[in-house]
This record gives C-alpha cells, sequence and structure tokens, in this order.
C-alpha cells in the first residue's frame, strides 16, 4: 500500500462512513469551478464536523505529503478551490453558530456558516452582520475571510478583514490555533489573524471566527440616479459622501449595458427609467436612528445635483420590495451576462480619483485588440473597486473571443498599474491571476509572502498551485 493510499485509509478511518466522499459523479461537484472554466481532480472529499476531525486530517496530510485543498461554497472566481490531486476540505459541516453576544457586539460561529445564515442570526437579536455579496445565499464564512471578500457595503463597514475580531485555525501539521477573542484591543505580539484572512487557504485552514455585529438600521434611504458620464457619476458620489458621511453605506455604478442585460434576461426585473442612460448609480444612506432626516439628506444633495446638470433623472424607493428591484438589478448583473455569451472579467480597483480615467482608457485601449467588444462595466465605485467585465461581440465565437483573454487582460493591467491601482481588488489570486502577482509585486513582497509561506507549510500541502505557481 502506497503512503498516500495508506493515507486516504486513515482519513476515512477519521471521518466515518458519511464524512467523505470517494466515488464519482459526487465528486465532481468539489472538483470543478462552478462557471466550468476549471476542471480539477481529487482522490477524497474529507468533511470533518468538528475542529478535532480537521486536526487529525491535516495531520494525516501532512504526515503523508498529501495535498490539501480547502473549500467552502465553492463560488469563488479565480480557481482557488480547485484541486488537482490529494483531498478537497469541505467545511460544509462546520456550521454552527457558537455564540452571540449582542451587548459586545460580536457573533462566533464555524468557518462552514453560509454567510447569509450569519446575516439572520445577526438580526435575529437586532444586530446587523454588513457583510453582503452576490453568493451569501450559497457562500460560506471561510472562504469569504480566506479571500478576503468584499462586497456592497465595503464603503461604511470594510472589507472582510475588517469585520474579524478572533479567529480559529488549523495549521497544515494538524496543531489548532485557537484566537476565538472577542476583543477590540489585544496588543498581545503579531496579529496572526491576518495571516489567513486573504490567504486563500495556503497558510492553513480557518474553523472559527468572531465576527464584528453592528446597530440594526432604522432609516433606509435608497435610490438609482442617472447620468451622461462616469464623470458625473464620481462628481455624485464626492458630494454624498461628504454630505452623508457614513450614512452612504452604498454607492455602485453600472453603465448602460450592466442594466440592459438584468432588464433582459432576469426574471421579474424591470428598468425603473422609460429611457436607456449611459451611467447609473445605486445608492444607499442607512442609519441606526429612527426619523426621515436620511430622506431630506438625500433628496437635499440630489436636488442640487439635478440643477448643476450632474444628474439627470432619478427613482427614490417608496417601499421595500421597490428598494429590493433595484438591488436586483445590480445582483443579477454577473449572471445575465451568460446569455450573451463569453466573458472576460477584471476585478480591478482604482483609486476613486482616477476612475474615469481608466474606464476611458481601457475602453480605447480594448476596442483595439477586438473590434466590437461589449463592455459591461459595474462595481462599488465609492472604494474604487470597479468589475470591468467585458462580452463577447454580437455573432462572434466563444472559444475565438476566450482565446483572447490575455491579450485583452494584459493591457488592462497596465494601465490599473500605471494608475496606482490593483489587477485584483477583491476576488483574489488563485490560479488565474498568479503570473499577475509576479508581475505587478516586487521581489521583496513575493519574498516575504514565500518566507511565510515556508514558515507555517513547509511541506507544501495546503493549496499548492494557489497564489504561487507551485
Amino acid at each position: 500500500m502506497s503512503n498516500s493510499t495508506s493515507g486516504l485509509e486513515a482519513i476515512r478511518d477519521v471521518l466515518g462512513t458519511n464524512g467523505y466522499i470517494d466515488t464519482m459523479p459526487e465528486l465532481d461537484a468539489y472538483q470543478n469551478e462552478w462557471r466550468g472554466l476549471w476542471k480539477g481532480q481529487c482522490d477524497l472529499v474529507a468533511k470533518p464536523n468538528s475542529v478535532e476531525q480537521v486536526s487529525k486530517v491535516l495531520a494525516i496530510c501532512y504526515e503523508h505529503g498529501i495535498p490539501v485543498v480547502p473549500q467552502g461554497g465553492n463560488t469563488g472566481l479565480v480557481g482557488g478551490g480547485v484541486p488537482k490531486s490529494g483531498i478537497v476540505l469541505s467545511t460544509e459541516r462546520l456550521n454552527k453558530v457558537r455564540e452571540i453576544d449582542p451587548v459586545n457586539f460580536t457573533i462566533s460561529c464555524d468557518s462552514g456558516c453560509v454567510l447569509a445564515d450569519i446575516q439572520t442570526q445577526a438580526e435575529n437579536v437586532d444586530r446587523l452582520f454588513p457583510l453582503s455579496l452576490g453568493a451569501e445565499g450559497s457562500c460560506r464564512i471561510g472562504g469569504n475571510l480566506s479571500t478576503n471578500a468584499g462586497g456592497v457595503q465595503v464603503l461604511r463597514y470594510g472589507n472582510a478583514r475588517d469585520l474579524v475580531l478572533g479567529l480559529e485555525a488549523v495549521l497544515p501539521d494538524g496543531r489548532i490555533w485557537d484566537g476565538m477573542r472577542g476583543l477590540r484591543k489585544d496588543n498581545t505580539g503579531y496579529d496572526l489573524k491576518h495571516l489567513f484572512i486573504g490567504a486563500e487557504g495556503t497558510l492553513g485552514i480557518i474553523t472559527g471566527a468572531v465576527l464584528k455585529l453592528f446597530p440594526k438600521p432604522r432609516q433606509k434611504e435608497t435610490c438609482i440616479v442617472a447620468f451622461r458620464s462616469v464623470e458625473n457619476c464620481i462628481a455624485l458620489f464626492t458630494r454624498m459622501n461628504a454630505q452623508a458621511g457614513d450614512a452612504l453605506t452604498a454607492y455602485e455604478a453600472m453603465n448602460q449595458l450592466s442594466v440592459e442585460m438584468p432588464v433582459k434576461h432576469g426574471q421579474g426585473i424591470r428598468d425603473p427609467f422609460e429611457k436607456p442612460y449611459p451611467w447609473y448609480a445605486l445608492m444607499e444612506l442607512t442609519s441606526p436612528r429612527d426619523g426621515t432626516d436620511l430622506r431630506e439628506a438625500l433628496e437635499s444633495v440630489l436636488g442640487q445635483a439635478f440643477e448643476d446638470d450632474i444628474v439627470i433623472d432619478g427613482v427614490i424607493a417608496e417601499s421595500g420590495a421597490q428598494r429590493d428591484d433595484f438591488w436586483r438589478i445590480r445582483e443579477m448583473i454577473p449572471e445575465c451576462q451568460a446569455p450573451e455569451g463569453a466573458s472576460i472579467k477584471n476585478d480591478v480597483s482604482i483609486p476613486i480619483s482616477r476612475v474615469s480615467e481608466f474606464i476611458n482608457r481601457a475602453h480605447e485601449a480594448v476596442e483595439k485588440v477586438v473590434p466590437g467588444i461589449r463592455f459591461v462595466s459595474f462595481g462599488h465605485i465609492g472604494d474604487g473597486n470597479f468589475h470591468y467585465n467585458l462580452s463577447q461581440p454580437l455573432g462572434a465565437d466563444r472559444a475565438a473571443f476566450l482565446a483572447k483573454w490575455h491579450d485583452i487582460t494584459d493591457p488592462i493591467n497596465e494601465i490599473v498599474h500605471a494608475l496606482n491601482g490593483s489587477f485584483s481588488a477583491e476576488h483574489g489570486i488563485g490560479q488565474l491571476k498568479r503570473n499577475e502577482l509576479l508581475r505587478y509585486r516586487s521581489g521583496v513582497e513575493i519574498d516575504l509572502m514565500k518566507s511565510v509561506k515556508a514558515a507555517l507549510d513547509p511541506n507544501g500541502i495546503m493549496n499548492p498551485g494557489k497564489i504561487f505557481n507551485s
């Protein structure tokens, strides 16, 4: 019996018959990326139901040299959860909320808890957990933390990293690090949790987290407005941010095609306007106080923007249902690109003051590579994160378009770099962007990252081939 085979048998013994999958077709759901861009292979899917089982499985893998790919909801966008060999360690059975402390404004939970369930648990005690993104009904908090997820409320509450007080992780050799402390001040050496947040499972497996909660909003004002240009979209953001401050929770930009695709392909989605416009913004103001001051502030800023010809049309939601309709447009953009053919997606971050410059330069550069390419530009413009997606020209061949992936993305990344931006704002590196990491980060940064990797994972078993090429 080979060393690997004996290791797999030991894992089966630890987990019991209900704790693993090793036959087809069940394996496929864990081996392959949900959009079909990456297809992987593994010998077994481990589904531990406790931190102790995770520890035992990793200790076996460490001893036998078995690669381990951590996986939450498998909703990633850069191939970070796709295995090439070894095992997938799924956190789906680590799904318990351990404690909710509304006085301390914290919730402690297993890493396999679905994001939407955490939101609901917080709401049940009159609190808010603000991390919110399109996959929240299926993604799991461990994956959100491992990729430092962003979402639509980063503007006010920050990225996933900013929402964590404590963490629990299992190291590659099976040791358990218990950092589940719900403290807002704790200066006791290195802040180890930040090693694992954003590490994409390459340093260990997050098994638990203490997350920040916030006051539940009592007022909520949502509107969608239209502009002639992206410059005007940014101009309104600048005004709204200056006058509303922390009350401005979300500010999402969408170009014309970004709205047209959900209206065309999304079930029950309607265009809030009678005619199309070049650019739109979906914004939301919230407050934990009762009253009407948010509505008054919103109307005041919008009124002046209309007078100054910055905004040319707008609709303020008059009900929760209408608010949901507005947000559904934004949330359905990625899904509604699929019926329009192949799409090349870019998740970039640019200083807000240079977003319009990026869009204008990128449009010109990409049009030269693929005449007739369709721009689906949208994103969290309030924090500089833009999803610069590109759909194939009408009638084009899908495979031929995708074959130009790097011909298209390389000039985009060069523009981003020239503007002091980032080629990966919130999706991570995974397999997709390993070469870009080497190209755009300094040798010192790469050496530091590899030193951390070597210190924590000397045998190289944790998510091999992700972030780095080996």
